[in-house]
């Protein structure tokens, strides 16, 4: 059940200090939403109210961090970028619809999985050495395929979307920042196609959206900021370590 009463104050204050944060993440390294997630929980929503509250609140720090970014996107390979957008379109809808309509539980379980799966491509993409020309061996089917299943996880369930698709990105060629602004637009793609869907649902808790949201446009911001001036491989550290924090977390509890 949703909170019948009005949100404390001091409870909205986490919210919105766990929407800038996790704005903030998002734009660095993704995940952000294993920050909102356990916020919503202990501010009294089910599992299933604060999945989609979550992806509505942050849509707009996505935007932002969409925008802030636009300049850096590019292809993947010899699959455009305007194939890309379209494929975690339509992805996002698929997700969207499956979780109204299926329980989340057999998802969530594969959470962790997943996340310790993209973080060891990614430190392995990021790390290893490479030539200057580095490209992708991956046929463009199958560079499609890969992301019309993140697209379809982003709009279910969405928690390390910004991990699987830095790790496919990087893997198939782009240097990490390019990756970082091209992972921020897809990722806004296939959530604006689940938030469509989720807006017409009576579990959206809108207080604590509004409150989540104001906190990721400002930490969307701020990530956009630190997207541009920290060194390549201290995005790349920083990625790396949130990724095995989280993978931790997501066992143990």
């Amino acid at each position: 059940m949703l909170p019948t009463g009005p949100l404390e104050l001091h409870v909205v204050l986490l919210i919105a200090a766990a929407g800038f944060y996790a704005g903030t993440q998002n734009v660095l390294a993704g995940g952000g939403s294993f920050i909102t997630f356990p916020a919503l929980l202990l501010a009294g929503l089910n599992p299933l109210a604060a999945n989609i509250t979550s992806t509505i609140a942050l849509f707009p720090g996505q935007i932002t961090s969409a925008i802030a970014g636009r300049d850096l996107v590019g292809d993947v390979g010899r699959l455009s970028f305007v194939r890309m957008f379209a494929i975690s379109l339509v992805g996002g809808v698929i997700g969207a619809v499956l979780l109204l309509s299926t329980p989340p539980e057999f998802f969530a379980c594969l959470v962790p999985w997943l996340v310790l799966f993209a973080t060891s491509v990614f430190a392995w993409g990021s790390f290893r050495k490479k030539s200057l020309h580095a490209t992708s061996h991956l046929p463009v089917w199958a560079q499609a395929a890969i992301q019309g299943c993140i697209a379809i996880y982003g709009g279910y369930f969405g928690g390390g979307i910004g991990f699987l698709m830095l790790a496919a990105l990087t893997v198939a060629g782009q240097e990490i920042r390019m990756a970082n602004a091209t992972k921020n637009v897809l990722a806004m793609a296939m959530n604006a196609s689940a938030v469509a869907i989720f807006a017409f649902s009576a579990q959206v808790n809108w207080p604590a959206a509004v409150a989540l949201g104001v906190g990721g446009v400002a930490g969307g911001i701020c990530g956009s900021w630190l997207m541009h001036r920290l060194p390549e491989r201290v995005m790349r550290g920083f990625i790396v370590l949130v990724g095995v924090a989280l993978t931790i977390w997501l066992f143990m509890r």
